[in-house]
């Protein structure tokens, strides 16, 4: 795995910009988004090699624990990451930040992607220096 894969819940309209999905690639993972809770679990089935999702807790549409129940029923063991306005509003995922907070989400799935991370670093590092001279 290089570039970990990451469904990403943003209830964005489709063809705006989520915020989290941009803080998450500009970290260069990749980001499939979804729309809804509904959508994420139709997009879970059809991509279950995903290396996780991160939702947002106060999902309108969908009660944000039954997407992550339906989630996991697809993919028993995909981390899941939720995100509320304060943090702690877990709706059963394996961890939850702020969403007021980009650095702690990208620390969080830096910490879950290490071997990645240290690889997108090096190769970003080895850009940066071929493209200086």
């Amino acid at each position: 795995m290089i570039r970990p894969c990451i469904l990403v819940v943003d209830a964005e309209f489709p063809g705006s910009i989520s915020s989290r999905k941009l803080v998450i690639e500009t970290a260069k993972f990749n980001v499939i988004t979804a729309y809804s809770g509904l959508e994420a679990i139709e997009t879970l089935e059809r991509f279950p090699r995903v290396d996780a999702v991160v939702v947002n807790a106060e999902e309108r549409e969908t009660p944000c624990s039954e997407v992550v129940r339906r989630l996991k029923e697809i993919v028993p063991n995909i981390p899941i990451i939720a995100t509320s306005a304060n943090g702690d509003d877990d709706c059963g995922a394996h961890h939850s930040v702020s969403m007021f907070d980009p650095a702690a989400l990208l620390e969080r799935l830096r910490t879950m992607f290490p071997g990645a991370t240290v690889r997108i670093e090096q190769t970003e590092k080895k850009l940066a220096e071929e493209s200086m001279g």
